[in-house]
């Protein structure tokens, strides 16, 4: 791809986001659109296939700071139109012209990416030959749903990706097993051809090996010469006792391949925890709420709550208050130096909604007896009442 091509996109539009997008509604973005678009769920979809790599392409510049940084810096300074057809670039000068050298402003920056883009572009002192340099390859991030019991005792799931790799026939070399590729006698293996253009020079990738420094004969038929291609494959995660709903595990080396040797990108998964019909979570601890009558608070009772690993028994002492919690040690989550949390629960007294006469004078019976035990009193003293 041509630095011009490269320039003239519109990554923010390929998400569908604003170019003052949080990082967040940019993350957001993708995943509504990589859910849409991926292959697994378009089998046979070329259109779809190719959204998905272009969002995936978008995603990978706007979700790094630095990257995102100099893509907008670039398109202020250049505008979203790319090159002039003067030989200039919107009313900037080169070196020596009375202005500043743009090739230095991006060539300095030491972070791959943009700043060598822009130094190859403008020649800069730094050399030909970085086109073809290894690179190490995009992150990639995908999403994985468990129950609320594998999240807090850690669990082993099988992930199905569908994303690109290193091509399996050729190894990356984007040549057909058993043929040779040779130095592309255009550029001399520097993968880069210079054009000078009025008081310019332009360092492009090489059209007939496409910055490679390399020609293939006889392409991979797998690849078809990119030394990449998408491939199912299943691969076993590893979730950690306690994890949260939203958190993010890292797989080093399990993103999309290196260029030239380079090392792979990471995989990020996302992990998404369905909630329990009993219990709850407050950081490493578990919450459970259990019904109770009235009697039960005011005499006293035992009860019996269940635990995720079986039940426990807790005596209520006579008088205890509604909403009361009690704190059992060691039924909670695990946490990564072993220990667990511990399990909170909660007694609510259940109010019935009908009552029948047995049971109805029985009350009134005892809201006599009681008559003079006004829970609101003081209260009402403070009120004035």
């Amino acid at each position: 791809m041509s630095a011009r091509e490269w320039l003239d996109k519109d990554f923010y539009a390929e998400l569908g986001v604003s170019p003052d997008a949080s990082q967040e509604e940019i993350k957001k973005a993708y995943r509504k659109l990589a859910r849409e678009n991926h292959p697994d769920a378009n089998p046979g979809n070329a259109q779809a296939e190719a959204k998905f790599k272009a969002i995936s392409e978008a995603y990978g510049v706007l979700s790094d700071p630095e990257k995102r940084r100099q893509y907008d810096e670039a398109r202020r300074l250049f505008g979203s139109g790319g090159f002039s057809g003067t030989g200039g670039f919107g009313g900037f000068g080169g070196p020596g012209a009375g202005g500043f050298d743009i090739g230095d402003l991006f060539g300095q920056t030491g972070a791959g990416g943009l700043g060598d883009l822009f130094g190859n572009l403008f020649g800069n002192r730094r050399g030909a030959g970085t086109a073809n340099r290894p690179r190490r390859g995009a992150d990639v991030e995908t999403e994985v749903r468990i129950d609320f019991t594998e999240a807090v005792r850690g669990a082993t799931v099988p992930l199905r990706l569908s994303s690109p790799a290193t091509c399996g026939t050729c190894r990356g070399s984007g040549a057909k097993p058993g043929t040779r590729t040779h130095i592309c006698p255009t550029c001399a293996g520097a993968g880069l051809v210079t054009r000078n253009q009025g008081a310019f020079a332009f360092s492009e990738p090489c059209p007939d090996c496409r910055g490679r420094g390399q020609i293939i004969d006889t392409p991979c038929p797998e690849c078809r010469g990119e030394g990449v291609s998408t491939r199912s494959r299943t691969l076993t995660v590893r979730i950690p006792p306690g994890v949260d709903d939203g958190q993010r595990i890292r797989l080093a080396g399990q993103g999309e391949p290196g260029r030239n040797g380079a090392a792979a990108g990471d995989l990020y998964v996302v992990v998404h925890v369905s909630p329990h019909k009993v219990f709850g979570r407050s950081g490493d601890d578990l919450t459970l709420t259990v019904p109770v009558t009235f009697p039960e608070l005011a005499l006293g009772t035992r009860v019996t709550v269940p635990t995720l690993d079986g039940k426990v028994t807790l005596r209520v002492a006579p008088g205890t208050s509604n909403g009361r919690t009690f704190r059992v040690r060691g039924e909670g989550v695990r946490k990564k130096d072993g220990s667990r949390g511990d399990l909170l629960v909660t007694l609510q007294v259940a109010v019935p909604s009908k009552l029948d006469g047995k049971a109805a004078r029985a009350l009134e019976e005892y809201a006599k007896a009681t008559a003079d035990q006004d829970p609101r009193r003081e209260l009402n003293e403070m009120l004035g009442r």
